[in-house]
């Protein structure tokens, strides 16, 4: 029976275009790759790469069959990284609960996550900052990362990260897109959109200005309301600079807001969650994320 060793031979030969090639990066001599890849062919009765020239090359059957020994490799990867993440007592499954506007900011965090921590799956959830809290605080997440709230419950541990602007957006087409400066006496009349859980709690972050309002349960549910020109809303000023190059947004020049004003972002978990090394290693790296 043909073995990980000879799989392994078998497709760094493909990869590399020679035997030499292959036991140099394998630490072996070129006889015993030779040796191998010839057992291996005899165990699975195909020739695998054509001798006649100076390099071998794949053969149709090769060709064919590279792919699997591939995925036997990379299944192979996967069942040793999971093997020791559970003899080094990593967690084997982490909840990570993020308002959907702050995801952006996650994707580099995650990379070297998964780097780290191989072994270890991580559920991501986008939802809306209320529902990372309802997430945390019920134990169905591991993890949250959301903007301030002005509930505080016990059962949680809150850890202020930094800040993120905020803009007043509205559609081109809408009409307080014309106007120069934009006043609340301006505001009220039009809809406003605001975020709203999926359990029905506001978001705090963004005060009612308006007398007609609209809500959406994330921030990509307003800003397609913002976009079709239904009503203006408060959004993240990196989504609001975004849209505007774009030409589906313009950010409003408003007569109460000097600057973009700041909203605070808190890293959210649960005091009885018992951190091991993968959820540790996540907590300490989000509260870096607005380092820079």
């Amino acid at each position: 029976m043909y073995n990980l060793e000879q799989l392994r031979m078998f497709v760094e030969t493909a990869q590399s275009g020679s035997f030499s090639a292959c036991a140099r990066q394998l630490g072996k001599v070129q006889s015993a790759v030779s040796q191998g890849i010839a057992n291996l062919e005899v165990e699975l009765n195909t020739t695998l790469f054509d001798r006649t020239s100076r390099k071998p090359s794949l053969t149709p059957q090769g060709e064919r069959l590279l792919p699997f020994a591939i995925a036997i490799l990379q299944q192979t990867y996967e069942l040793d990284s999971v093997n020791n993440a559970l003899n080094l007592s990593h967690e084997t499954n982490i909840k990570m609960a993020v308002d959907d506007s702050l995801l952006p900011m996650t994707a580099s965090l995650l990379s070297e996550f998964s780097t780290n921590f191989p072994g270890t799956a991580l559920e991501l959830y986008g939802v809306s900052t209320s529902d990372v809290l309802d997430l945390v605080q019920t134990g169905r997440a591991d993890l949250g990362l959301m903007f301030s709230s002005s509930n505080f419950p016990q059962q949680v541990d809150l850890c202020y990260i930094g800040s993120l602007p905020f803009n007043g957006v509205v559609s081109p087409t809408h009409s307080l897109a014309s106007l120069d400066v934009v006043t609340v006496s301006d505001l009220i009349p039009h809809r406003q959109l605001l975020n709203r859980g999926l359990e029905g709690q506001a978001a705090a972050q963004c005060p009612i200005i308006s007398s007609h309002i609209w809500r959406g349960n994330t921030f990509n549910a307003v800003n397609t309301m913002v976009m079709e020109g239904l009503g203006w809303s408060y959004i993240p000023a990196y989504m609001a600079k975004q849209y505007e190059s774009q030409g589906k947004m313009v950010r409003m020049k408003l007569s109460f807001d000097h600057k973009p004003w700041p909203v605070q972002i808190e890293r959210v978990m649960t005091k009885q969650k018992e951190r091991g090394p993968a959820l540790q290693w996540l907590a300490e790296a989000v509260t870096q994320l607005l380092d820079n």
